[in-house]
């Protein structure tokens, strides 16, 4: 079982990224929550591991942070998310804004992220809410706090122009999922209201 790698940053994309440990590249997945903070190739990097085995392939899954691979195990123990729609849900909501979702039954927010409908969004509250009531999720890597605080002042910026607050909550996300990097609140509030306008 690989729990974790320490070694340097090879290769990075949005894909995926390599990681070489005493000269074997590993090759992972990784969510855009872990691919934003990772620093640049040739770094010294350490990610929390889970190799998920199929019938037909072994995949290496990669994480900055126990909040984020801890929601991932969770996630892919729902009956119909594999770990492709685990990475896409990490990559669409940090850890923090993922656990308060489901904690709140915020369906809203849960469908939201491409590739989970209502019915998906129902199970996971229904299969992940006790599980995740008593998590921690504090720790949610460099940036976390400050993402999930942003996101909030810009969701509340579009509800004082008129904007309902689940669209404005969806537009923000959806600016924030598709950006390289972290936007400051003046950017996401710009670029939500073009998506909307």
């Amino acid at each position: 079982m690989i729990s974790e790698l320490r070694g340097t940053l090879v290769r990075k994309a949005p894909a995926g990224v390599v990681v070489d440990v005493g000269g074997v590249g590993y090759g992972l997945l990784v969510p855009l929550s872990t691919f934003r903070d990772l620093g640049e190739e040739g770094d010294d990097i350490r990610l929390l591991t889970h190799l998920h085995v199929k019938e037909d392939a072994l995949d290496l899954f990669g994480f900055l942070t126990e909040a984020e691979r801890t929601i991932f195990r969770e996630l892919i123990s729902v009956s119909g998310i594999g770990p492709k729609l685990g990475l896409a849900v990490l990559s669409g909501l940090s850890p923090e804004i993922f656990h308060r979702a489901v904690v709140e039954e915020d369906l809203g927010l849960l469908t939201s992220i491409s590739g989970i409908g209502k019915k998906t969004a129902q199970r996971m509250i229904v299969d992940l809410k006790e599980k995740l009531s008593g998590l921690d999720v504090s720790s949610v890597g460099a940036g976390g706090a400050a993402e999930h605080e942003d996101i909030g002042d810009a969701v509340l910026a579009l509800v004082a122009l008129g904007m309902r607050r689940a669209s404005a909550r969806e537009a923000v996300l959806k600016v924030q999922r598709e950006a390289a990097c972290e936007l400051p609140v003046e950017e996401l509030i710009r670029r939500a209201l073009r998506k909307t306008g």
